[in-house]
């Protein structure tokens, strides 16, 4: 890189301007990589808990349907009856400067009016089991929100972590590389001028 750098005063002024900025970029950089990695190692914690209850509210639920097929027929009837849609939104929000998606359900449960079974044409098997899954879906939208959560900001982090990476072991030592060159070179070629003034002096 000094090859290509001019040894003059100038330069050598843009360049330790440009070393400040580029420090500075640096600092926020790593501040960033590690504010995410903080927001990464917190939420993975979560995911882990939230896929604990995930699995132990599967359970809940196969066991409930289990009880709740008195007859293939009712369990079919039951859920034809069910006039709730379940919906999912997809949003977006920011973490740090990254966007990651918001997921949120809507209808995910529903009340016995809703399942169209009635108080008295209905089973409290099924009902069991239309709560067990209704608490399972919820669970399943939660944790899909939150893995993809995870994988935007691992990928962030791994951006950042190769920028910081190339500011410090590449960009920035070159740039003092270069910042030492001008001193030097500067140093010299006023050397040769005091030299030559000498000269000239003693003819």
């Amino acid at each position: 890189m000094a090859l290509d750098i001019k040894p003059t005063r100038s330069e050598l002024i843009n360049l330790k301007r440009r070393i400040k900025q580029t420090s500075s970029g640096y600092n926020l950089l790593k501040m960033k990589r590690d504010g995410l990695f903080h927001e990464f190692r917190t939420l993975l914690s979560e995911m882990i808990s939230a896929r604990e209850e995930l699995v132990s509210t599967y359970r809940e639920a196969v066991e409930a349907i289990s009880l709740a097929i008195e007859g293939g027929l009712v369990v079919k009837s039951a859920a034809i009856a069910n006039s709730a849609s379940p919906e999912v939104q997809v949003s977006r929000r920011n973490i740090m400067g990254v966007v990651v998606p918001q997921v949120e359900g809507k209808n995910l449960t529903s009340t016995i009016e809703e399942r169209g079974t009635g108080l008295i044409g209905g089973s409290p098997y099924i009902d069991e089991a239309a709560d067990a899954y209704s608490a399972l879906i919820a669970k399943i939208v939660k944790a899909a929100e939150m893995e993809a959560t995870l994988k935007r900001l691992l990928e962030e982090i791994e951006s950042t972590k190769r920028r910081v990476n190339a500011l410090e072991f590449k960009v920035i030592p070159e740039m003092k590389e270069a910042q030492v060159f001008i001193q030097l070179r500067l140093e010299e070629m006023e050397r040769e001028e005091t030299f030559r003034l000498k000269r000239f002096k003693n003819k």
